[in-house]
């Protein structure tokens, strides 16, 4: 929780009591009949007060004398000219200072400057929602009061474009001991709208921590051979060597993945897995299915997981045969899980790696409805992914849960983790 900074009064040297000149200012309003927010309420008012507080002690700073000193410097106050600028709490009006010579640059509110920094942050949050510009717009029409256009919306999302190819192109960790892959269809309009798969790439470090290691908007090929240029990428910003590489069941993708680290363990996900099972079988038998497919994805060693998928098999694959295909097909990239101890397994069958992170993914763009082109694409997912954990506290949770599975990595991949 955080906690107000503590303000010292000049002249006694004593703590001010914020608390109590808060519920002084809440009387005096309530006196007065003053709102708290809207137009003409207090905070309004004391926001006014502050910021021409702080750009009349910038004046006072670039001239170099206190106001209504007398002084033969040739510069001077030259009067205030009055600016309208959008805050956290609404539009207000202030008064900004000027100078002769017109040299005044002030920071606290810059020159052609329309809404403070906190505006700004607030237009990406709601984007990173899914908000549409119009959305936006109206959502600070209803709440503050203000008119921004839809324009102004895309100029200030655009800001994080730069960053975003910063981030993109970052040099990354030597090694990462867990990979894990996936694409998420978004609507995108290009001629006419399709579906277009955008892929993702999570790592997980040596410290525990999960790092987004990229975006990218596929070219409508072969999702195999666009795979192994985004893993090209990802070797050539500095991975030389991964652990598991977590990934659905892809054909071709085992030859892409080797083709980059010829080491790593293809690991196909569970969680796809089993929900590509529950495709072929008719819902109200999902529940049943789940639980008879357990007892084969937390076997102890090959052969137990091999006996009970026949027993599971007994049980459904005469009413859904494609399950068997589906399983068999994939068993060559399952079973290296069934070799790892149950910390590795553990980080490896997590849902909460890929598939929350693709959910507030296609939470954003379905909100959306489709993207003009990739570029729109790519800035809403990234506005997602710099909003993602933003107290920390995920981070820390799994920086928590790391150190046994780290022993474990390092045991089982002896030499390629430090």
């Amino acid at each position: 929780m955080s906690q107000a900074i503590e303000m010292i009064d000049p002249v006694t040297g004593e703590i001010i009591d914020q608390q109590q000149i808060a519920e002084q200012l809440l009387a005096q309003a309530k006196e007065q009949g003053v709102s708290l927010v809207g137009p003409g309420g207090l905070l309004g008012g004391l926001t006014k007060t502050v910021l021409e507080t702080a750009l009349e002690a910038e004046m006072t700073e670039h001239l170099g004398y206190e106001k209504h000193t007398v002084t033969e410097s040739e510069n001077a106050r030259n009067g205030t000219r009055s600016k309208t600028v959008l805050t956290e709490i609404g539009a207000i009006e202030i008064d900004v200072p000027r100078d002769r010579d017109g040299s005044f640059q002030p920071k606290i509110v810059r020159k052609r400057q329309r809404r403070l920094d906190g505006i700004d942050e607030i237009v990406l949050s709601l984007t990173a929602r899914g908000l549409t510009t119009g959305e936006v717009a109206a959502h600070f029409d209803d709440v503050y009061g203000a008119s921004v256009s839809k324009d102004t919306i895309s100029k200030i999302t655009d800001k994080v474009i730069e960053e975003m190819t910063e981030w993109q192109n970052r040099p990354l960790d030597r090694v990462y001991p867990v990979v894990f892959i996936d694409a998420i269809v978004v609507k995108v309009r290009d001629g006419q709208v399709r579906n277009k798969p955008f892929y993702v790439a999570i790592g997980v470090t040596t410290t525990g921590e999960r790092d987004i290691l990229g975006i990218w908007a596929g070219d409508g090929g072969e999702g195999a051979k666009f795979w192994l240029g985004v893993l090209t990428d990802i070797k050539n910003r500095g991975v030389e060597d991964v652990c598991i590489v977590v990934c659905d069941g892809l054909k071709g993708l085992p030859e892409s993945i080797n083709t980059t680290w010829e080491f790593a363990t293809v690991q196909t996900c569970i969680i796809h897995l089993i929900r590509n099972t529950f495709k072929f079988a008719s819902r109200k038998y999902w529940d049943q299915i789940a639980r008879d497919l357990r007892p084969v994805y937390t076997a102890p060693t090959e052969a137990a997981a091999r006996a009970r998928f026949e027993e599971f098999a007994e049980k459904w694959c005469t009413m859904y045969p494609a399950i068997r295909q589906l399983w068999e097909n994939a068993w060559s990239e399952f079973i290296p899980f069934l070799d790892y101890d149950v910390e590795i397994r553990r980080i490896i069958c997590s849902t909460n790696a890929i598939e929350s992170l693709n959910a507030r993914y296609r939470r954003a763009v379905r909100a959306r409805g489709h993207s003009p082109n990739d570029a729109a694409a790519l800035k809403c997912l990234y506005l997602v992914t710099r909003s993602l954990d933003p107290t920390g506290r995920g981070r820390a949770r799994w920086v928590t849960r790391w150190k046994p599975a780290l022993n474990a990595f390092a045991i089982t991949f002896e030499g390629r983790i430090n």
